[in-house]
């Protein structure tokens, strides 16, 4: 007897059909969604199938669903922050296994934030330059909680301040890795008044215009945040 394979359920494949349209550009954001009616007609399925399907996609973030005379169900706006968190999810799925550790987490921020900051340095408008000097911290006075936030914010900020969205996408979900409390203990006395430091250089170089420097001082950054896991 050969082996059978079990088909995905209706809903499911309903759902496959409608994120390729989605992801291939052939239904927009914005654009509405063929009404439930004929869905059921052109799939061949009921009512609750259609209905099931949409709700996977919506949530996923693919669609949103409105009620009332002019509702319907519409291809959803691309959202970095919806869109970052599966990309979070994965990452810290593969950072809590033995494949991913923190040696290749800094190998992709190098390979991401060094070109950012010097895109930064090009790009910036006065709005995210006063974002960035929001993301501040004062290694004397504020928690550890405060700083690893103010981490977060600074780093994210840099990525907006390149225009482009794709590296707020890509890199947003790299400041959202947790570490144990056994990682962050171990860290050298001075680590938090260096990172202020490093913060305050690359702040300087991107609101002095300055791409090389900026791109320098993301190296030197990185170079001891991973100096510094090292120990």
């Amino acid at each position: 007897m050969t082996g059978s394979t079990v088909r995905p359920p209706a809903y499911q494949v309903l759902a496959d059909e409608l994120r390729a349209e989605i992801t291939s550009g052939r239904l927009q954001p914005g654009e509405r969604l063929p009404p439930e009616p004929e869905l059921c007609v052109r799939s061949g399925v009921s009512r609750s199938t259609v209905r099931e399907a949409l709700r996977l996609l919506a949530s996923q973030h693919l669609i949103v669903t409105t009620r009332g005379v002019t509702g319907g169900s519409f291809v959803a706006h691309p959202d970095a922050d919806q869109l970052s968190e599966g990309l979070s999810t994965g990452l810290t799925l593969l950072t809590n296994s033995a494949e991913v550790g923190f040696a290749d987490l800094i190998e992709l921020r190098r390979a991401l934030e060094v070109p950012a900051a010097g895109l930064a340095a090009e790009r910036r408008t006065d709005a995210q330059l006063i974002e960035l000097r929001g993301a501040m911290f004062d290694p004397d006075l504020d928690e550890l909680d405060t700083m690893l936030a103010a981490h977060s914010a600074f780093h994210s900020a840099v990525a907006s301040a390149t225009g482009n969205p794709l590296f707020e996408l890509v890199t947003r979900p790299l400041y959202h890795v947790s570490y144990g409390e056994e990682v962050v203990e171990a860290l050298p006395d001075g680590y938090w008044a260096r990172i202020d430091a490093d913060h305050r250089e690359l702040l300087a170089c991107v609101k002095n215009r300055d791409p090389a420097a900026a791109m320098e001082a993301g190296r030197r950054h990185l170079d001891y945040i991973a100096d510094a896991n090292k120990r």
